[in-house]
């Protein structure tokens, strides 16, 4: 299920969740809190219950048969319950009680750690996955504050020097030879969700795959090219899309004075950075753009190839690795995670980052579109959430990599995000692929 993890490291993991939620919330009004009733955002005020109330729910409740700390918990913060349109007319908890229960939950939390210098298996996993969930919310905040054009979140206790990112494009392919690899996750992975479940061989022709993911000014080149006029672009379900959506960019990018472009990020307008990867835009818009470049999206299984694998075979299968440059664990000098960047960086930083291949910043920056349907691998079985992964089978496309704002702890290059093929608030961008020659 999960290697055992020390108990510090997991109260920490706690704490660095919970600082990130609090600073998301920090100074906004009641009525931010609330918001207008939008199919892709939760309430505020409702969404941070939900996050204590999971806690309580799937680690109190469920591990320890603990009675309930929140009489209402369940008819107020349960997820699957509870429709999402009605949760803007909930009598949820004002933000003082709600702030106070999740401190009780999680003073319970470490209480119930006890002494013990290591957790075991059972309690690893679900510490660790609730704290994951957390982590999720708190990337779903962070593009709250984006789409509904609140300030600039601050967050706090970033590593003191980053160094200075290089800048620049970073253009051309790689060509990667193909092979047999086992995609997805091994049964001794030091933690996994239920849709990794279970690696198994699978083989892949060689194909080329760009360096570094599109960026703002290849992207530019489309839409100036009249790429969301043009319906030969676009397949049936994305023209429809286009049309319905009335896209004619990507949704943050501002007109500005000389004919060129701006971008707004979260309440401010800034220069549209021409070599920071294109983001905030859909799969639709993704795969028109790759129609027009001559290109098309990676599979799956292909970025997970290039991604994790190295070009040396043991017994005919390629040696895999958990992330593009190994098994040690993201670093700020390898990936763009965390949010502390507050943004993206150029396509050109983060070389330390790279795959065997030379592809860069296949981890962080922006999640990935890949062709693929969400889809279970064989052999999946739900874990303790159940609705984690399976009512979004056959319904959302896969998206790889982690973005600026998902937390390194959680992300590896086996991460599988999902989303519906028309979300252009999520932090997604993507990179092609071609036939090699």
């Amino acid at each position: 299920m999960t290697e055992p993890v020390s108990t510090s490291r997991l109260i920490d993991m706690m704490t660095s969740a919970r600082r990130r939620t609090l600073e998301l919330v920090q100074g906004l009004t009641p009525d931010q809190f609330i918001g207008p009733k939008l199919p892709t955002l939760n309430p505020l005020i409702w969404e941070i219950g939900h996050v204590g109330w999971f806690y309580e729910n799937f680690i109190l409740r469920r591990l320890y048969n603990q009675e309930p700390m929140l009489a209402t918990g369940d008819a107020l913060y349960d997820s699957i319950a509870i429709a999402h349109e009605t949760r803007w007319d909930l009598p949820v908890l004002p933000l003082s009680e709600i702030l106070a229960y999740m401190q009780d939950v999680e003073d319970a939390l470490i209480d119930r750690l006890g002494n013990k210098d290591m957790a075991d298996e059972r309690h690893s996993y679900l510490y660790q996955f609730t704290v994951y969930h957390e982590d999720m919310h708190t990337e779903a905040f962070t593009w709250a504050r984006q789409t509904l054009r609140y300030p600039t979140p601050v967050f706090e206790g970033g590593p003191v020097d980053r160094g200075v990112p290089d800048t620049g494009s970073l253009a051309g392919d790689v060509v990667i030879m193909g092979g047999t690899f086992r995609m997805g996750a091994e049964k001794d992975a030091p933690f996994l969700f239920d849709n990794e479940k279970w690696a198994r061989p699978v083989t892949v022709a060689p194909f080329k795959m760009a360096r570094a993911p599109v960026t703002n000014g290849e992207f530019a080149d489309f839409v100036a090219d009249g790429g969301y006029q043009k319906e030969k672009f676009w397949d049936a379900d994305g023209w429809a899309w286009r049309q319905e959506a009335a896209a004619e960019h990507p949704i943050y990018w501002v007109p500005d004075e000389h004919g060129g472009w701006g971008v707004r990020r979260f309440d401010q307008i800034a220069d549209l950075p021409l070599d920071q990867p294109v983001i905030h835009v859909c799969w639709h818009e993704a795969n028109a753009y790759c129609r027009w470049a001559g290109r098309r999206l990676p599979t799956e299984a292909e970025w997970e190839l290039a991604a994790t694998t190295v070009p040396e075979t043991t017994d005919g299968v390629l040696q895999k690795r958990r992330y593009p440059w190994g098994d040690e664990e993201p670093t700020p000098d390898r990936a763009n995670l965390d949010g502390f960047a507050l943004g993206c960086v150029d396509v050109t930083a983060h070389p330390a980052g790279d795959s065997a291949y030379g592809c860069r910043q296949m981890v962080g920056n922006v999640w990935e579109w890949t062709e693929d349907v969400f889809k279970p691998f064989p052999g999946f079985a739900p874990d303790d959430y159940k609705e984690y992964s399976q009512p979004l089978f056959d319904s959302t496309r896969v998206l790889r990599g982690g973005a600026w704002t998902t937390r390194g702890r959680m992300v590896s290059a086996l991460y599988r995000n999902y989303f519906g093929p028309d979300r252009r608030d999520v932090f997604a961008g993507f990179r092609t692929c071609a036939a090699t020659d």
